[in-house]
C-alpha cells in the first residue's frame, strides 16, 4: 500500500499560541464573541474557526481529531469521552425505528449489550453472523438493513473482518460499513480499504498508558457534520466530549503508536510461536495456523506487524485463574480487563469484557472458559518473558 498512516501523522504540524512545539491546550468550557453576529453564524454551523461551546468542539479536541483522522486516511474525525460514547452515536446517527443491523457475533461486550439489550428499545434490531463468511453476512441482509456492523480484529478471539468483502458488499446493498479498529492501529486502515466509518476506543493502544478512557469516529465532513449537528446530532446531544487536558495528553502519545505498535506486535508473533511450538492452543493472526492469516497479510501495513493481542486457551477457568494470578505474582503482567498497557495484561474474557455474552452464545462462538486473552505489553527482553511464563505454565501443570 502507498498510503503510510504514520507519516501521516508525522507530517500534521501545530504551534502552540507562544510557540510552543505542542499546541495550546484550550482550558474553555465556552468561547467569546467579538460580534452577536458572529455568535449566530457559529450557531448555525457557518463560522470557520470560531469556537462556540467545547461540547461542540473545541481547538484541543480538533487538534487530536484531525490527526486521527490523518491516521485513518479519512476526511476528518470527532473525538469522545470514550469507545462506547462513539460507537453509540454512529450506530443512533445511522438508524431510525424500524432499521436494521447486520453485526460481526464476536465483539466487545459492551457493543454487543447495545446492540442486543438497548437498541432494540427504539426498534431497532439487529442480527449476529459469522463475520468472516460473507455469504452469511448478505443472507442476513434485509430491506430494513441500514449497516454492516464489525471489528477489524475481533474481541476477543481474534477473527479477521475481510474489509473489502464487507465493503463490496455494503456498496451492493446501500449499506455503512462501520469499522471498529481498536486492535489494529496503523496495522490494518479500514477506510483505505473500503468502510463508511471507523472507530477506535483511544483508550487502548493509541493512548497506550492507561491513564484514560477516549474514542474517536473517523469519517466523512458530511457525516461528522451531522454527529455535531445542534439540532439533531447523536454526537452532539448524547453529550460525551473529551475533555481538553485529555485531548491533548492522547495527542503526545499517538506520536509515539508507530514504535509502540511495532514492540507490541514483534513480541507478540515470537509468544505466539512460542506457546503454539509447545502445543498450547493459540489463536494469533501472525501464525500460519490462524484461519485468516492470508487475509490479515494481504490488508495489512506490514511494518506494524499483526497486533500485541493473542489468546490461548488453558482447558478450564479455574486453570485460567490460576496461571493468571501467577503470572501476576511473578510481575509478568496485570491480571486487567483493556489493552494497550507497556506492561502485559490478561483476562479471561467469558467472565470479564464478554460477559454479556449469554454463556450459550459464548459457546456457540467458540468462547471457552479456560480461553486467556492477552495484551502483549512492551519487554524489551522477550526471551527472558516467554522463559519465566513457561516456568509458570509448568509449575501449574498446563505444559
Amino acid at each position: 500500500m502507498s498510503f503510510k498512516p504514520a507519516n501521516n501523522i508525522q507530517d500534521l504540524q501545530y504551534f502552540g499560541e507562544f510557540g510552543g512545539v505542542n499546541p495550546s491546550i484550550s482550558d474553555s468550557s465556552t468561547y467569546t464573541f467579538l460580534s452577536a453576529k458572529t455568535m449566530f453564524d457559529t450557531f448555525e454551523g457557518n463560522a470557520e474557526g470560531c469556537y462556540l461551546y467545547s461540547r461542540h468542539s473545541s481547538p484541543s479536541n480538533l487538534y487530536l481529531g484531525e490527526a486521527l483522522a490523518a491516521m485513518e486516511g479519512t476526511e476528518t474525525a470527532n473525538v469522545s469521552a470514550s469507545g462506547m460514547g462513539a460507537i453509540t452515536p454512529v450506530l443512533l446517527q445511522l438508524c431510525q425505528a424500524g432499521d436494521h443491523i447486520v453485526s460481526s457475533r464476536t465483539i466487545y461486550g459492551g457493543t454487543y449489550a447495545f446492540l442486543k439489550n438497548f437498541i432494540p428499545r427504539m426498534q431497532i434490531e439487529t442480527s449476529f453472523v459469522d463475520i468472516t463468511k460473507l455469504e452469511i453476512v448478505e443472507a442476513a441482509i434485509t430491506k430494513n438493513t441500514k449497516v454492516l456492523y464489525c471489528e477489524s480484529v475481533s474481541n476477543p478471539l481474534l477473527e479477521v473482518a475481510d474489509i473489502k468483502g464487507l465493503a463490496a458488499i455494503a456498496k451492493k446493498y446501500h449499506l455503512k460499513l462501520v469499522v471498529d479498529n481498536t486492535f489494529s492501529p496503523l496495522s490494518i486502515s479500514p477506510a483505505i480499504l473500503g468502510a463508511d466509518v471507523v472507530i477506535h476506543s483511544l483508550t487502548k493502544f493509541i493512548n497506550g498508558s492507561s491513564d484514560t478512557v477516549g474514542g474517536v469516529v473517523c469519517g466523512t465532513q458530511e457525516f461528522i457534520n451531522d454527529l455535531r449537528n445542534v439540532n439533531n446530532g447523536a454526537s452532539m446531544l448524547l453529550g460525551s466530549t473529551m475533555d481538553s487536558l485529555r485531548a491533548a495528553s492522547v495527542l503526545k502519545n499517538l506520536r509515539t503508536l508507530h514504535i509502540r505498535m511495532k514492540q507490541h506486535s514483534k513480541n507478540g508473533l515470537y509468544l505466539a510461536q512460542k506457546f503454539e511450538s509447545d502445543g498450547l492452543k493459540t489463536v494469533y493472526p501472525g501464525l500460519k495456523s490462524h484461519p485468516s492469516h492470508k487475509l490479515y497479510k494481504s490488508m495489512m501495513h506490514p511494518d506494524y506487524g499483526f497486533g500485541g493481542m493473542l489468546t490461548i486457551d488453558v482447558g478450564s477457568l479455574d486453570k485460567a485463574n490460576e496461571l493468571m494470578e501467577l503470572m501476576q505474582n511473578k510481575n509478568l503482567g496485570y491480571l486487567a480487563v483493556s489493552l494497550g498497557f507497556y506492561k502485559t495484561l490478561f483476562s479471561a474474557p467469558g467472565t470479564s469484557t464478554s460477559s454479556e455474552i449469554p454463556e450459550e452464545e459464548q459457546k456457540e462462538m467458540g468462547l471457552s472458559n479456560g480461553l486467556i486473552r492477552f495484551s502483549i505489553g512492551l519487554d524489551d527482553d522477550i526471551e527472558r518473558t516467554y522463559q519465566m511464563m513457561r516456568q509458570c505454565m509448568t509449575q501449574l501443570h498446563i505444559l
